[in-house]
This record gives C-alpha cells, sequence and structure tokens, in this order.
C-alpha cells in the first residue's frame, strides 16, 4: 500500500500535521478555561481536524498545479486538454516530467519527418519542372523556327514537325506515367487479378523490345527452358509494365554485346520470384537506397539522353507493393544488376490422361 501512496501527498500530510497540532493547543486553552473537556473528546477533535485540513490542502494543491500545468501544456501544444481531461489528475512531478519528455520526443520525431518530406516535395517539383521544361523547350523551339520561316522548305518542315511531334511523345509519356503513380500511391487503381503463365509473359516482352535489344546486340534470354508453365495470380496488364520497364532499363543501361536474363524461382509458401539480371555498368551502392524515388536519376545526364520519364522504377515498387508483394535490388558497379520481385503462385495439379486406364 506505501508503494501506491502518491508522494505528493507528503506535502498535504505535513502541512496538516502543522495545522492540526496548532489547532488543537489552541483549542485545547480555549476549551481549558471555558468547559471541561476529556482525553479522548480532544483526540477526536485533533483527528477531525487534522482529516477536514489534509483533504482541502491536498485539493487545493491538485488543484493549483493542475490548472497551471495543464495551461502550459496547452500554450506549447504539447499535450491535448482532451487528453488530460480524460486522465486522472496527478500532482507527481515525476510523471508530468516523463509525460512531457515522452511528448517532446514524438513531437521532434514529427518535426523530423516533416523536414524530410518537405526536403523531398522540394527535390521533386525540381524534378518534375526540369524533366517537363526539356522536351516543352524543344517542341516550342521547332515550332517557332517553323513559324519564322523555316516552314517553306518542305524538308525542314518534315524533318522539325517529326522532331516536335517525338517531343510531344515524351511529355505525353512523362504525363501518363505522373498519372499511373499518383493513382498506386492513393490506392485508387484497383487490380484485376488473373491466372496467368509468367513465363509466356516474360517471352512476349522479350518480343516486343527485340529490335530495341538488337541496336546494342544484347541478347535477351531466360537462365533456363523452361517447358512447363508457371502459374500466377495477379494483375497481368500490370505485371507486364513491371516487367517491360525492367527489360528497357537493363537494355538502357546495358553494354554492347551484353546479355538480359530472366530467370523464376519456387519459393516457400507458395510464391516465386522472378529476377531481371543483366551485365551492364551496375549501380554503385551510394545510390540503391534511393533508386525507387520518383525522378532519381544514377547518372542524370546519360539517363536523361536515353529518354524515359524517370518514374520507371518508382512505378514498378508500387505496382508490386499493391500486390503486396516485395521487390529487391543487387548491383555490382561495373559489373551489372538484378531486380526481382515475388509473386502468388498458383498450385497446379498433375493432369491424367484416364483415357489409358484399363477398366
Amino acid at each position: 500500500m506505501a508503494d501506491n501512496f502518491k508522494k505528493s501527498y507528503k506535502f498535504a500530510l505535513i502541512t496538516s500535521l502543522y495545522i492540526t497540532i496548532s489547532l488543537t493547543l489552541i483549542m485545547s486553552v480555549f476549551l481549558y478555561f471555558f468547559s471541561e473537556i476529556t482525553f479522548w473528546v480532544l483526540i477526536s477533535i485533533a483527528i477531525s481536524i487534522y482529516v477536514a485540513v489534509f483533504f482541502i490542502i491536498q485539493y487545493r494543491t491538485e488543484k493549483f498545479i493542475y490548472t497551471r500545468v495543464k495551461k502550459i501544456y496547452d500554450e506549447v501544444e504539447l499535450l491535448d486538454s482532451e487528453t488530460v481531461g480524460e486522465t486522472p489528475v496527478t500532482t507527481n512531478m515525476d510523471t508530468l516530467i516523463l509525460e512531457v519528455e515522452k511528448f517532446a520526443k514524438n513531437r521532434k520525431t514529427e518535426i523530423e519527418s516533416l523536414k524530410v518530406r518537405e526536403a523531398y516535395r522540394k527535390e521533386f517539383i525540381g524534378n518534375v519542372s526540369h524533366e517537363l521544361k526539356t522536351p516543352l523547350f524543344t517542341v516550342q523551339g521547332y515550332i517557332l523556327t517553323l513559324l519564322d520561316g523555316a516552314m517553306e522548305d518542305p524538308v525542314i518542315r518534315e524533318k522539325y514537325l517529326n522532331r516536335a511531334a517525338k517531343g510531344v511523345e515524351r511529355l505525353i509519356y512523362i504525363v501518363k506515367d505522373l498519372d499511373m503513380i499518383t493513382k498506386l500511391e492513393a490506392g485508387d487503381l484497383n487490380l484485376n487479378y488473373t491466372n496467368f503463365d509468367i513465363v509466356e509473359l516474360v517471352q512476349s516482352v522479350f518480343d516486343l523490345y527485340e529490335m530495341k535489344a538488337s541496336q546494342k546486340n544484347i541478347v535477351l534470354t531466360f537462365d533456363m527452358k523452361y517447358l512447363e508453365p508457371v502459374i500466377v495470380h495477379a494483375d497481368k496488364e500490370k505485371i507486364q509494365q513491371v516487367l517491360s520497364n525492367l527489360v528497357v532499363n537493363s537494355i538502357k543501361y546495358g553494354k554492347e554485346d551484353g546479355t538480359t536474363e530472366v530467370s523464376i524461382e519456387n519459393l516457400i509458401r507458395n510464391k516465386v520470384i522472378v529476377r531481371v539480371t543483366d551485365n551492364g555498368e551496375g549501380i554503385a551502392q551510394g545510390h540503391i537506397p534511393r533508386l525507387f524515388e520518383r525522378f532519381y536519376r544514377v547518372n542524370k545526364s546519360g539517363s536523361r539522353k536515353e529518354g524515359g520519364s524517370g518514374l520507371g522504377l518508382a512505378i514498378v515498387k508500387h505496382i508490386i507493393e499493391a500486390h503486396h508483394e516485395r521487390i529487391y535490388v543487387e548491383s555490382d558497379y561495373r559489373v551489372g544488376s538484378e531486380f526481382s520481385f515475388t509473386l502468388e503462385r498458383v498450385k497446379q495439379f498433375p493432369v491424367v490422361d484416364i483415357s489409358t486406364k484399363t477398366p
């Protein structure tokens, strides 16, 4: 019981004791001259005065400290006034100090988080501005040149209009990717889950970018020959976009006469992992933590020459996480990179040909 006794009562106990002794002595002297009083009556009066004074002082002390401490909390916004009102009032300074330290620590964490977000926001706005500015100025330059008189020359007109069209295509590409990643982050993009063969899907992506790879003499290949289909449960269109972005990146940053290899491996708990490996220039370890940020580029000058919106890997990450799966990256600088992601595998049952069975 002594452990549960509040330390803040010590002040009230001692003060009550002093007041009780003083009042008892005064009352004893007064009653001694005007009436007879017994010992037990005197004790009863002393106890009554002590209890009354104790509760009065304790209540007044808690009320006094509570109102002032609460006012301080409200002013500095460390505590919500509703939260204070719901909890029992305490005048224990140790408890108050712990609460203040706790809320101060939480507030410090919030402030640091806001600073990080603000820095990220500024960088993001700067990147968006730069990505949009380049094709916009390109298109504007070609159109103004045509308006200034170059339109009269059919060769220059066709040449500049084609270049302006490419700039517009780049703008549309960036805007579409921005719209996609905004929907993914907001959770507004619904996934259409189906069962499909991931091996077949990878092959279709290879066929789609075979000509692009041949320009750098890069071979698109599997790690082995897959004789049986590997059925997964996911949004086929979105997973095709993931594979397309990863394969295009491997071609873009791959070296001449290189390879882009895709492997599909079984994991535990009905999972498969799809690996996209290249032997390109690789990524320095310092860039890997920020690799999936929007518009983050490892080699800014070289990346922009290659084209793209700078949102490919960010979209890949959001699509995979929307499937409640994980994406990984491993890379050795000047050796190559490997991007891998998991998918849910559909359990397949062996097909039995009943026509060959004898009755």
